[in-house]
């Protein structure tokens, strides 16, 4: 690989930005970042570096990935020895899936739980629908814990893709100050108290701007 350059928005807002940045930081693999402020002047210029017009993009010399998602599996293919997949065969199935239920599911909790590091909104956010998706996470999270998740505190004991993935759900359900049973509970203890997740937040809380549509 190149030297990786990894395009992201705003640290206080941009959730899909977070998973493969954090991914990056735990695996302690190079990278330098451009970030572009969602809705600025800058933000006109979005497509020069994501052809989607969407942050995050990762640029690997002249290739660019975009999406999430598939920057965590090219990172994954990249880094082998980082084993950023758990190494069980049925274990990695069930951490692609439950990665892919968070890429494509629980609209509800991201339309109504925004994003936002630096405040703190308990008891709003409750629209229809965003508690069935809260219990989801809860019952997949407890799953993943009870039969992956004894070597780390982390879904498949390891630090992996899945956890990046839910990492910007332990913010929201932080902020919003979620009620959530033990186990789920003490998960999110364990993604917040991670070295490159206190550096985001930190980062995020310098942060100048202010989205108003993200502030309640």
């Amino acid at each position: 690989m190149s030297e990786l350059t990894l395009i992201i928005g705003n640290k206080n807002y941009s959730s899909w930005s977070l998973r493969p940045w954090l991914l990056l930081k735990y695996a302690g693999i190079p990278f330098s970042e451009i970030r572009i402020p969602l809705y600025s002047s800058e933000w006109d210029n979005i497509l020069s570096y994501s052809p989607s017009g969407k942050v995050p993009a990762l640029r690997d010399g002249g290739l660019t990935v975009w999406d999430s998602l598939a920057i965590c599996e090219y990172l994954a293919e990249g880094f082998p020895g980082r084993q950023l997949w758990p190494s069980d065969k049925g274990a990695r199935a069930v951490a692609r899936s439950v990665s892919a239920e968070m890429h494509s599911g629980f609209a509800d909790l991201r339309k109504n739980m925004t994003m936002n590091c630096r405040k703190s909104f308990p008891g709003k956010g409750h629209a229809p629908g965003v508690q069935e998706d809260i219990d989801r996470i809860q019952q997949l999270w407890n799953d993943c814990r009870a039969r992956f998740g004894m070597e780390g505190p982390f879904l498949f004991g390891r630090f992996s893709v899945a956890d990046a993935m839910y990492a910007p759900v332990a913010t929201r359900f932080t902020t919003y100050d979620v009620p959530l049973d033990q186990v789920s509970a003490a998960y999110v203890k364990a993604m917040q108290a991670l070295p490159a997740m206190q550096e985001w937040y930190t980062a995020a809380r310098d942060e100048k701007e202010v989205i108003e549509q993200y502030e309640y």
